[in-house]
């Protein structure tokens, strides 16, 4: 790079274009040249307010001043963006997934290894400083050896159905994350996928192809194990909890609040319900998340969530899909 400040050029000026680029303008380490959308008004809104230009997508990648992208545009111009950036010589922060397509994912990634490119894929989640630690915790041998991990993830409220019917379905669109933190937190891969799920939440959510309730368990060939609960309702908000158990002992994370006040009194104890969605239970992770990546920029070292984490926690949401068609477990 000519310069030491990292320029950015970012695809999607949506609601998580929005809080990559707020990160961007408050990280010393990086600057924001381009916002590229296909709706014009929201990317001018959005590159006003953060002192960037508004550019097509071909005009921004021949700028050689632009050292990276952050691709936060719909899941299905991922793939075409990654190939394009990988041409064109710039590092990549895409959002996941790479796409929603196994084959699809295999031919960008094809093209990231023939450039050598640098691609951290946003699995946010391995950012969050509650999970690091964990993580950390299980790497310092705090309990011994990972037999069981339970995975906790449901959302306060169902997203809009029109969303639903292009998002992949939950295994693809919202359990993927949990999929890639199993892996992370097993410390081996799975071998073995079996899901159950039902519509139980919203009747058109069923009719749009998809389930909002589901759990699925993963085994290792160790024989470890780690099972996923997710629903698209939970009225008590953005419910997020990690529990590993081990040969010595068990880790947990519960739910951050957004105050540790409680009242207590002759009729019980209430206190702050969980933080209510992922823009303010994950909004230091997307900090760091940034972070690292510019820190990769900048050294050229991997990114924790490269290539293969991207494409791994794929293969896993799909032989979830296929054992719930099937009703047996999937190897994998």
């Amino acid at each position: 790079m000519s310069h030491e400040t990292i320029r950015i050029c970012q695809f999607g000026a949506g609601r998580i274009g929005a809080v990559h680029a707020a990160n961007v303008t408050r990280n010393p380490d990086c600057t924001l040249r381009y916002v590229v959308d296909v709706n014009a008004a929201a990317a001018q809104s959005l590159a006003e307010e953060h002192g960037a230009k508004v550019c097509g997508a071909d005009a921004a990648l021949a700028d050689e001043d632009v050292d990276a992208v952050i691709i936060a545009s719909s899941t299905n111009t991922h793939a075409d963006l990654i190939e394009a950036a990988a041409r064109a010589g710039k590092a990549v922060f895409c959002e996941k997934p790479i796409d929603l397509d196994l084959a699809r994912v295999d031919a960008a990634l094809k093209v990231v290894a023939e450039h050598k490119t640098i691609l951290l894929v946003g699995f946010n989640r391995r950012y969050d400083p509650h999970f690091q630690a964990l993580h950390a915790a299980i790497g310092g041998g705090r309990i011994g050896k990972v037999e069981l991990v339970a995975i906790t993830s449901r959302d306060p409220e169902p997203p809009p159905t029109d969303y639903i019917r292009v998002s992949g379905g939950l295994f693809r669109d919202m359990m993927i994350h949990d999929l890639d933190m199993a892996r992370w937190l097993l410390g081996e891969e799975p071998v073995e996928v079996f899901a159950a799920a039902s519509c139980l939440v919203d009747g058109r959510i069923s009719e749009a192809g998809d389930v909002d309730t589901a759990v699925v368990t993963l085994k290792t060939a160790g024989g470890a194990l780690c099972q996923i609960s997710n629903s698209r309702r939970a009225v008590y908000g953005y419910d997020q909890r990690i529990e590993v158990f081990g040969s010595k002992g068990m880790l947990r994370v519960e739910n951050p609040k957004p105050t540790t006040l409680e009242h207590l009194d002759a009729d019980g104890t209430t206190g702050d319900k969980p933080l209510h969605f992922f823009l303010e239970r994950y909004a230091e992770a997307y900090r760091r998340e940034l972070s690292h990546f510019v820190d990769c920029v900048a050294t050229g070292a991997a990114p924790l969530t490269g290539a293969e984490a991207g494409r791994r926690a794929l293969v896993l949401a799909d032989a979830a899909s296929e054992s719930l068609a099937s009703g047996r477990p999937i190897r994998v």
